[in-house]
């Protein structure tokens, strides 16, 4: 290898990279300004496209604004001369990226995009260029250094691009009021998007699931329901209401006195009657701090007294939901 220090020369490259975003930063105006509020009052999508790098970077934008609330793809421009520019409408915004401004497949679509009527957002580093004369809004980065030693390949440029269009697109959500409940709709298999959305409904043994047995019931019946059902717990009812319950614990309790005959002994005798329960309709991680709170396995599910179901730590930490 050459004799190179090599902690040196990767902190020599995050240094210019973060150089060109503070020269960036400082270089945001109205310019900036018009682009999200075009994006904030657009009708249609937000489309982005980009040829190579400033590709790579455009869909990593569009996934942004999408997770974010503005409706957004990306349009690789190659594709889009072959019949992808059929997907553009006229109350469409477009956002090409070209450092140069001048990268051929790019240029090529803006007769199109014109005829079709869509909004035109040209991001590049030549004001003199193609793309920029013929954009309806643009920005234009100011002069940085690539991080490449050649000052050729791209590595400042597109570490700007991605910072500019993440401030694009969390400049709009705070416009629209995006907030957390938002994104966990958009996120529905994240771990975030499971806290705000599944509730104890979603994820309690219900019907014959449930494990219960009626009120007056022997304390043998009950052991067999439990087994049977294999959820720590029974729900001892009177029709639909709730009683009681008796848990794993409170048999183990019951089968180390010698004073209960478990073919008697009737369940009323030795559930908690006043046992904790939590609602259908609460989230499931507040179900599960309850839980772990207390110091319990599971939860009788009650609406006005009426038994609905049960839910466990178990269950809730299986679907992916975390404290």
């Amino acid at each position: 290898m050459n004799d190179i220090d090599i902690i040196a020369e990767g902190k020599q490259l995050f240094d210019t990279e973060i150089r060109a975003l503070e020269i960036t930063k400082n270089a945001l105006d109205e310019n900036f300004v018009r682009i999200v509020e075009l994006i904030v009052n657009c009708k249609g999508k937000v489309i982005l496209t980009g040829m190579g790098k400033p590709g790579h970077i455009g869909t990593k934008i569009s996934a942004t604004m999408s997770s974010l609330g503005t409706p957004s793809f990306f349009l690789h421009p190659a594709e889009a001369q072959h019949g992808d520019l059929g997907m553009v409408r006229n109350d469409d915004v477009v956002i090409a990226i070209s450092f140069s401004g001048e990268s051929e497949e790019v240029t090529r679509l803006i007769p199109s995009l014109k005829i079709i009527g869509a909004t035109l957002v040209g991001i590049s580093g030549n004001p003199t260029s193609t793309l920029i004369q013929n954009s309806d809004y643009h920005f234009v980065f100011p002069p940085f250094k690539e991080a490449c030693a050649m000052n050729l390949a791209p590595t400042s440029s597109t570490t700007v691009a991605l910072a500019f269009g993440d401030a694009l697109a969390v400049c709009a959500s705070r416009i629209y009021g995006f907030n957390k409940e938002n994104f966990a709709l958009f996120h529905p298999a994240g771990a975030l998007g499971k806290k705000l959305l599944y509730t104890v409904s979603d994820i309690m043994h219900k019907g014959e699931e449930n494990p219960t047995v009626c009120s007056g019931a022997s304390l043998r019946d009950a052991i067999l329901v439990m087994s049977k059902k294999a959820l720590g717990i029974v729900n001892i009812i009177d029709g639909d209401t709730l009683k009681g319950v008796f848990t794993d614990g409170d048999l183990r309790r019951a089968l180390s006195n010698e004073k209960i005959d478990v073919y008697t002994a009737d369940i009323d005798s030795l559930m908690s009657n006043k046992p904790m329960t939590i609602q259908s309709s609460v989230l499931a991680v507040e179900a599960l701090k309850k839980m772990n709170d207390n110091n319990i396995s599971a939860l009788p599910v009650v609406d006005d007294g009426i038994l609905r179901g049960t839910i466990r730590i178990n269950d809730i930490t299986s679907a992916g939901i975390v404290l």
